[in-house]
């Protein structure tokens, strides 16, 4: 994988200046790791999934980190007003944001030598939207978390018949076979879902077609994801936006952790179960979580959505007391008092009545 478009150029750049000793810290995800000693001062090119997780990482290990963005949000697919609950707890921790970014010009070294840990220090060159001057930022690591594009050129894919995107990478239809009927593509290079957990499932889809007969669709695939930050942020399914753009009529029912006993008790009551629900019917169409444990919470409503049990059911699902996961039961508690109709309430009154 590689450095998205427009960020390249100052990728080259960076990772240039290693002709000088000692060897400026240029990293992307796969590289970070690589670290042996704490930077002072680090930049996080990006404000998505693994550009706040490794950023909120390193301030709390004790760097002094700044995030730039171009979009003007942080971990743009979720709600944002969901991610701003992680934005917020980022802030508290340190980190700063700089997410108005219009264009990366330059990238240099400074000259100087950080003695805490002998990185050599940088100066990145930006214009900010609003500003009409440039900005100069310096630090002494930089990660380039901007997002990825396959590497799928210099293959010959095409004495193969495999057709792909530069962009996007391999072709694929449904059942993930690419323009050569034999080739089939599963992980990051031919998906939007780029996460292990989605190539995992993506080859065992591979694998039944390929040498079992199956009839396995990638469309059928209902992908969870979580962001693991502190607190952690978790959504399946179709997003409020998702919904609007094909027209589809829903309702909304959440369930906030200021309301759950067990995040009063851990002092973690920052956060919300958030479902998107048929209009007409308790059908889970998606679902977002933000708040300690939402990677794990997820799992159970994914299951729902799976099995197509309903809202209303889960409110009969006992969970243990006390857990935050009870706030999924809530919600379909939630639910069920919207079937409570006046018409209803007028019947209940009526058999109680006669039962006295």
């Amino acid at each position: 994988m590689l450095p998205i478009d427009g960020l390249q150029e100052l990728y080259k750049q960076a990772s240039a200046l290693g002709a000088s000793n000692p060897r400026p810290v240029v990293m992307t995800n796969e590289t970070v790791f690589n670290l042996t000693k704490r930077p002072k001062k680090m930049l996080v090119i990006g404000a998505g999934v693994i550009g706040l997780e490794l950023a909120q990482a390193m301030q709390r290990l004790g760097a002094s980190v700044t995030v730039l963005g171009r979009s003007g949000k942080v971990l743009p697919k979720e709600d944002e007003d969901l991610a701003m609950v992680v934005k917020e707890q980022m802030i508290k921790d340190g980190v700063e944001f700089r997410l108005a970014v219009a264009e990366y010009k330059n990238i240099e070294l400074t000259g100087q030598v950080q003695e805490e840990n002998g990185y050599p220090e940088m100066k990145v060159t930006v214009h900010e939207k609003g500003n009409e001057g440039l900005t100069e930022l310096t630090f002494d690591a930089l990660l380039v978390a901007a997002g990825r594009r396959p590497n799928v050129t210099g293959m010959d894919l095409e004495v193969a018949k495999v057709e792909y995107d530069v962009k996007k990478g391999l072709i694929v239809n449904d059942k993930l076979q690419t323009t050569n009927s034999r080739i089939y593509g599963v992980g990051d290079c031919c998906s939007e879902f780029k996460f292990t957990h989605a190539a995992d499932f993506m080859a065992r889809a591979v694998i039944r077609n390929a040498l079992f007969l199956g009839k396995e669709r990638m469309s059928n695939l209902l992908i969870p994801y979580a962001t693991f930050t502190s607190p952690e942020i978790a959504s399946v399914g179709l997003y409020e936006s998702d919904l609007k753009e094909r027209n589809i009529e829903f309702r909304v029912f959440e369930k906030h952790f200021k309301d759950n006993d067990r995040a009063k008790c851990d002092g973690k009551t920052a956060g919300v179960v958030r479902f998107r629900i048929d209009a007409k019917s308790d059908k889970i169409l998606g679902a977002s979580i933000v708040g300690e444990g939402a990677g794990n919470m997820i799992s159970e409503i994914t299951l729902a959505m799976q099995s197509e049990t309903g809202l209303g059911a889960l409110a009969a699902v006992i969970h243990p007391y006390p857990t935050t996961a009870e706030s999924v039961r809530q919600s379909g508690d939630l639910y069920n008092k919207t079937r409570l109709t006046n018409m209803v309430k007028q019947l209940l009154r009526g058999v109680i009545q006669l039962q006295r």
